[in-house]
């Protein structure tokens, strides 16, 4: 059983770097001469990468959804390690981690939002590719929702 919660601990701080590395870095989109995040846009010119706003034809209502969702998962997945250490100690033998799998659906829902509106609305005709950290955050989808699943069906046993 202990190997079983150092595994899941592990995957959760995996979630958790994915996460925070998808919302951080600034490979979301990305073209010879642009890198594109949710953040900022950074353009080559002269062979130096400078930093600019991303430009006004970006809808700024979408934008803001999608960095308003990132933060939140990484928020929730971040309060749900803490709600899983936490109920490793307070919650008593053959109950479930429902707390836990109650913030990690919510870090799941958030970085699914987030990475739908990303891919349905921007880039639709600019011609490029979708960077690493796009990736990571559909990589990010993936394991918070394993990692839900599996704390939702977890029950805390003896040793």
């Amino acid at each position: 059983m202990l190997v079983l919660l150092a595994a899941i601990f592990v995957l959760h701080i995996a979630c958790i770097c994915v996460l925070l590395a998808a919302t951080i870095h600034n490979a979301w989109w990305m073209s010879d001469t642009i890198s594109t995040d949710i953040w900022a846009r950074w353009t080559l010119t002269n062979g130096i990468w400078n930093y600019t706003d991303i430009p006004g034809p970006y809808h700024k209502e979408y934008l803001q959804a999608v960095q308003a969702s990132s933060v939140l998962a990484c928020i929730f997945c971040i309060l749900g390690l803490f709600v899983f250490v936490a109920q490793l100690y307070t919650l008593p033998k053959g109950k479930r981690f429902l707390f836990t799998g109650a913030f990690q659906l919510l870090a799941w829902l958030c970085i699914v939002i987030a990475a739908s509106i990303y891919t349905d609305i921007f880039h639709k005709n600019d011609s490029g590719w979708y960077g690493a950290s796009f990736i990571l955050a559909w990589i990010a989808v993936c394991l918070t929702f394993i990692s839900c699943i599996t704390y939702f069906v977890l029950r805390k046993k003896t040793a």
